[in-house]
């Protein structure tokens, strides 16, 4: 091959994968800034202005990316999902706490950044299901999936938990899971309306107090 033409062949490579990098790139940017919009908007108070303008690409290049807006919508769940999921499963299997532990310092961890996000924002799962489960079906469907992912990793830490003789034997790792989950989603949403902490730490109050604690015959330091 004469070296200029490889040198044009290298060169047409090199932008061929710059052009792949800033189209993934831009779409990745155009997801982030969705996140940090319907979390504060909601989807459908969130026009794709805003969006465009927040991610700094053209507006000619949502279509490229996106079919249409509730395409854009079901996007930005994968990837929240994706990330808080990578988070939980790095919480709940922390080798060097016990099961317990691991879901109190997950839970009082989101306490903490709830506080310091002013109260505001919460879940923006639990945001997006009440906003579109009776609206749109797919994202009822998406939604249900995400809570249920969720609710299993709890399950199973709960389960670890029992065998370890931290909580009561007679209780249902998978029921106990739900109800922790509904519970607390449940709590962020009176959170957000009386702009108060005050209903998640009355819940992880009751929580360990009452429901997460060995039963008559448990013990805690059980292996």
């Amino acid at each position: 091959m004469f070296p200029m033409k490889k040198i044009l062949l290298d060169l047409l490579d090199d932008r061929s994968t710059m052009y792949a990098m800033d189209k993934r790139d831009a779409r990745s940017e155009i997801i982030t800034a969705g996140i940090h919009l319907f979390a504060v908007q909601g989807f459908n108070g969130t026009g794709l202005d805003a969006v465009l303008k927040k991610a700094g690409v053209p507006k000619g290049s949502f279509y490229y990316y996106f079919e249409n807006k509730e395409d854009f919508g079901l996007a930005v769940i994968d990837r929240f999902a994706e990330r808080y999921d990578r988070r939980l499963a790095s919480a709940l299997t922390e080798p060097d706490l016990s099961p317990l532990d691991r879901i109190r310092r997950h839970l009082e961890g989101a306490l903490e950044r709830f506080e310091h996000a002013n109260c505001s924002k919460g879940c923006l799962i639990g945001n997006l299901s009440q906003e579109m489960a009776d609206l749109n079906e797919r994202f009822r469907h998406r939604l249900e999936e995400v809570f249920t992912g969720w609710q299993n990793r709890f399950a199973v830490c709960l389960g670890e938990a029992q065998a370890r003789g931290e909580i009561a034997g007679d209780l249902d790792p998978e029921a106990t899971a739900e109800f922790l989950l509904s519970g607390w989603e449940g709590a962020l949403l009176r959170a957000k309306v009386m702009k108060s902490p005050r209903p998640l730490r009355e819940f992880l109050r009751i929580l360990f107090d009452r429901v997460l604690k060995p039963g008559p015959h448990g013990n805690a330091d059980q292996i």
